[in-house]
């Protein structure tokens, strides 16, 4: 069973619940958001797959989940790009924002950036596929109404003036 941390506004740990119990409960907790580019300058965004419980088949940061309990927010966002589309890269911490989702819940998105050209091995339980877009591209896709996760939607706004 996965446990996660959960936070109060200061995002400092004050409890450590499972995942089922954080969303029941809409409790506030830690998530966060890898955003890798090439060399071209151009953003990777993954295609989550049609087994997510939340957003599946939405267009999502290159790799992100969940802080577990007791994990630093780097070691999440490794954990998670190594999971998520098979690949180590050194990352560079962007920023913390306070995100609120559906029903209240307040979640606290840590990003971060890494340059990385490839390849990728996207979990097919997880991922449909990676690709790497220019960010006018990525504001096309929007306005065509493609389907884009929330929380990259918000992170697109605050850090990269896209939408």
């Amino acid at each position: 069973m996965e446990m996660m941390d959960v936070v109060n506004e200061k995002d400092e740990v004050v409890g450590v619940v499972s995942k089922k119990e954080i969303y029941e409960k809409s409790l506030p907790h830690r998530i966060v958001h890898v955003f890798v580019f090439n060399k071209k300058g151009e953003l990777a965004l993954q295609l989550q797959g049609r087994e997510k419980k939340y957003c599946p088949l939405h267009w999502m940061c290159t790799a992100g989940g969940h802080v577990q309990a007791g994990e630093t927010y780097e070691q999440a966002a490794v954990r998670e790009f190594k999971e998520e589309v098979g690949a180590e890269v050194p990352i560079t911490f962007l920023g913390k924002d306070l995100f609120i989702g559906p029903k209240g819940i307040r979640k606290t998105l840590a990003s971060f950036m890494a340059s990385y050209e490839g390849p990728f091995s996207p979990n097919p339980h997880e991922v449909e596929k990676v690709e790497f877009f220019t960010f006018d591209r990525i504001k096309e896709m929007i306005k065509g109404g493609e389907k884009f996760h929330p929380e990259l939607l918000f992170l697109l706004r605050k850090h990269f003036n896209v939408y």
